[in-house]
């Protein structure tokens, strides 16, 4: 396979002692770290240091969550400055649907409210002095493992992260796709009949994947049908490992979950084409009996030339969207 040659300015032949300071926005936490770059074409690894987080707090409202992360990132950048290292600019992952141009939030789910309308690149850009980009959290995701990670030696590629709800990233040539709206990449809202009843994130029960495939997803896909001879599951985690231990209820629910997203994937590529699927999020440690389902899923749905395309386990692990967000930020210089 021929390496993907990245002429992009910055990724491509930057100086590689730049440092970035880059933040990941989710529901749950906010994380940060400080990444160095090396040029995309070295097959050296990003370097990120100095990871810290801070709690969401996301049920306090989007003004409250906005006016911590500026302080964090002042805060950040005061402890870069006393460790004598020099900063090039920001580059931000957030949870929700990202303008990058305009660096607002378009829209969130509920479980961010008032997150939506956010203006959130330029609070950040003036508590800082330093140039800010804003991507998705699951773009800066894929842009992470498509220039460091799994998708490296493709040129196109489709990132899917399987965790708590599911999301999506298509990068093109070292471009991330974002669509008409802002929406490309919503792989959890992939219509699929095994969903129907089952309350989605964005609010409707009319059959999308990520109510029965993500980690809650199968949690809840497995008390819904589960007989009153089986015991409850806590978890995705513990029905893989009762999975692996041969359970034949557990062993069914993660079957029907992991090919329901896999016949989702396949139509995903029988519509865009990417080179590579790479897969990432907690799911994807839920074991062989999860891969194989989703294997097949994909087989029996893809078409003919699209069968072939390799289904990956991203490379990066927590590292991709802080990695990402970097790399979002140098690509938009």
């Amino acid at each position: 396979m021929t390496r993907m040659h990245d002429d992009r300015t910055g990724v491509g032949g930057q100086a590689a002692d730049r440092r970035y300071l880059a933040f990941d926005i989710g529901g749950t936490k906010i994380a940060s770290g400080v990444v160095s770059l090396p040029p995309a074409d070295s097959l050296a690894t990003p370097l990120v240091e100095d990871v810290t987080e801070i709690p969401t707090l996301a049920d306090r409202g989007g003004d409250d969550v906005r006016e911590r992360l500026v302080e964090f990132a002042a805060r950040r950048l005061e402890q870069c400055v006393a460790a004598g290292i020099d900063i090039a600019g920001v580059g931000i992952g957030s949870a929700g649907v990202v303008d990058s141009e305009t660096g607002v939030i378009l829209s969130a789910t509920d479980l961010m409210p008032g997150w939506a309308g956010q203006h959130i690149a330029a609070a950040v850009g003036e508590a800082t002095g330093l140039p800010v980009h804003m991507v998705g959290d699951v773009g800066a995701h894929g842009l992470g493992e498509a220039t460091y990670g799994a998708g490296r030696e493709y040129p196109t590629m489709l990132s899917v992260g399987v965790g708590t709800g599911i999301g999506g990233a298509y990068i093109d040539h070292g471009r991330l796709i974002t669509g008409a709206h802002g929406v490309a990449g919503h792989v959890g809202h992939m219509p699929h009949g095994l969903g129907v009843g089952m309350r989605c994130s964005c609010g409707t029960t009319s059959g999308h994947i990520e109510p029965v495939a993500s980690g809650t997803g199968i949690a809840d896909l497995f008390e819904a049908r589960r007989p009153d001879d089986v015991p409850p599951a806590a978890n995705a985690a513990e029905i893989s490992r009762r999975a692996a231990a041969g359970e034949e209820y557990a062993i069914e629910i993660l079957s029907t979950s992991a090919r329901a997203l896999g016949e989702c994937l396949a139509g995903m590529g029988n519509l865009i084409d990417p080179a590579v699927i790479v897969l990432s999020g907690s799911v994807v440690n839920a074991g062989e009996v999860w891969w194989k389902a989703l294997r097949e899923g994909f087989a029996d749905g893809a078409l003919p030339r699209v069968r072939a395309t390799p289904l990956l386990r991203g490379q990066l692990g927590g590292s991709a969207p802080l990695i990402g967000a970097a790399v979002g930020f140098v690509t938009a210089q």
